[in-house]
């Protein structure tokens, strides 16, 4: 009697994995050089050139730019755009805006990519709450990536995160429909797909190797969006704040990998 083998989440060898790290690491240290840099007055393109800086000294290549198209080496989403906002000369930044920056390298064709929300200066205690809240869920999906776990147990980990995060903090967060977490390794954006939110117990099996990126996006009202004109700057339809957590994790032998630590 003949039976299917599982479908499983792509996996590396554990020298894949220290090379995606290795392109992680040079994500990391963009993001804390850009939120170094993002003061009241400064260009998001200025910050886009000091990634861009970065990345390239060490030795990689920035993945987002030119992908299809995409004219930046960072999404610069600030306050109401949820991703995908496009580095500008025109949007300066002010105190009290929330900035979120997903930056992505290619590193010896290794992929990472991470994204980070901080305030420009002191943030409200809504923004602040929303952009902790969004932290706290990634980190719960985080924790789910563990060997023989089914992709939406992390789904299911990302959105209980979410609703726990909304008791702590008495207030109620969007999950943004439509957008989520993928698989990486070779390629920046690969199968499968993975939704912030669902059921748990369904999908392609984790394994030790197994990569994703993790990356909720919680906004302060709505769960529905709209892309800008521009194709690209994903924008919430009420104008609430939005923020957007993510990092680039393997599942191991010993519990989940962060391979886009940021240098402290």
């Amino acid at each position: 009697m003949g039976f299917r083998k599982r479908k499983r989440v792509p996996f590396r060898s554990a020298g894949e994995l220290d090379a995606m790290e290795a392109a992680g690491a040079v994500v990391g240290a963009a993001l804390v050089a850009v939120r170094a840099a993002a003061a009241p007055g400064v260009s998001t393109l200025e910050l886009d050139e000091v990634a861009e800086t970065v990345i390239r000294q060490a030795g990689a290549v920035p993945s987002f730019k030119g992908y299809h198209g995409f004219p930046g080496s960072i999404c610069s989403s600030v306050n109401d755009v949820v991703v995908h906002g496009i580095p500008s000369s025109t949007v300066i930044l002010a105190e009290g805006d929330l900035v979120s920056i997903d930056c992505g390298a290619i590193l010896d064709g290794w992929h990472g990519d991470s994204a980070w929300t901080f305030g420009v200066g002191e943030l409200s205690q809504a923004d602040a709450e929303l952009s902790e809240a969004t932290r706290l869920s990634m980190e719960a999906g985080i924790a789910a990536m563990i060997d023989g776990a089914r992709l939406t147990d992390i789904s299911h980990a990302i959105e209980t995160g979410t609703h726990d995060a909304e008791r702590k903090f008495d207030r109620a967060f969007g999950i943004v429909d439509g957008y989520g977490g993928h698989g990486i390794g070779r390629e920046m954006h690969m199968e499968p797909f993975l939704a912030n939110e669902g059921a748990p117990g369904s999908g392609p099996l984790l394994v030790v190797g197994s990569t994703l990126a993790i990356e909720p996006m919680l906004t302060l009202g709505t769960t529905e969006t709209s892309v800008l004109d521009d194709d690209w700057t994903v924008v919430t339809d009420d104008g609430s704040r939005a923020a957007h957590w993510e990092h680039t994790v393997a599942v191991t032998a010993d519990g989940p990998r962060i391979l886009t630590n940021r240098p402290s």
